[in-house]
């Protein structure tokens, strides 16, 4: 007796199920980056092979993400040129646990502060807990914001992913996802931060001593490094809000 063809289809819906699965996730990190204004209006995408390295998934996955989001008018897609974020406003959508709006409520000062108090737990967490496969993706996120240049929206998106890596190796994913949320803060000043002169190669050299002290599972090491980071951050966030300029 031949096999029932619903049994040989299997496979075929499981990965198809997958397929579909992965765009939507890839499609959820993308509308996550226009709504926190990482990337805005009119802002052309980054391509689709750069997208695929940064986020760990395939060109098709990319492909098929950005054509979920232009079916519902949030990116642009036109032959001949880059796809493009359209005129939208995503700011109501819940990033992790929270909106984005709903955290810029709160002022620098608590944002600052709750960051210090708990996200330095989290990746001394982490530094305990950190297998040799989010070490690995770490290193290729470095590579990527090293050839990001000097485009801040492109090393911001390696940036984020850095820091979710980092945050979801603690091991606990709601204080993760809540870190997280903290992350997203001001974050259309904080790309205006990233692009005054020195910025990014500041943060980068940050991240150089974080992953090191990752890889040596050196707890103190991770908490002063991330503090030295969220503290460089706070000042130029600062800055920023106040109507200056500094790195």
């Amino acid at each position: 007796m031949g096999e029932s063809p619903v049994l040989t289809e299997v496979p075929n819906i499981a990965r198809s199920l997958a397929r579909r699965t992965a765009r939507g996730v890839i499609a959820e990190k993308l509308m996550v980056l226009i709504a926190t204004n990482m990337l805005r209006p009119g802002d052309e995408l980054p391509g689709e092979r750069e997208l695929a390295n940064v986020l760990h998934v395939s060109r098709e996955t990319v492909r098929g993400a950005i054509q979920t989001l232009a079916a519902q008018g949030i990116i642009e897609v036109s032959h001949g040129s880059r796809s493009r974020v359209g005129k939208v406003d995503l700011s109501h959508i819940t990033v992790m646990i929270a909106s984005p709006s709903a955290i810029d409520s709160y002022d620098l000062e608590s944002v600052h502060a709750a960051r210090l108090h708990i996200e330095l737990k989290i990746v001394g967490d982490a530094a305990e807990r950190i297998d040799d496969t989010t070490l690995a993706k770490l290193q290729a996120l470095m590579e990527a914001q090293r050839l990001s240049g000097d485009d801040a929206m492109r090393f911001l998106i390696c940036d984020r992913e850095f820091h979710i890596a980092i945050y979801r190796a603690c091991g606990n994913p709601l204080l993760a996802d809540f870190v997280t949320d903290l992350y997203t803060y001001m974050m259309n000043y904080r790309r205006n931060a990233m692009s005054q002169p020195g910025a990014i190669d500041a943060s980068y050299s940050d991240h150089l001593s974080i992953i090191e002290a990752l890889a040596q599972h050196d707890r103190d090491g991770v908490v002063a490094a991330f503090q030295h980071h969220l503290t460089r951050i706070y000042e130029s966030t600062k800055v920023l809000l106040a109507g200056g300029n500094s790195v």
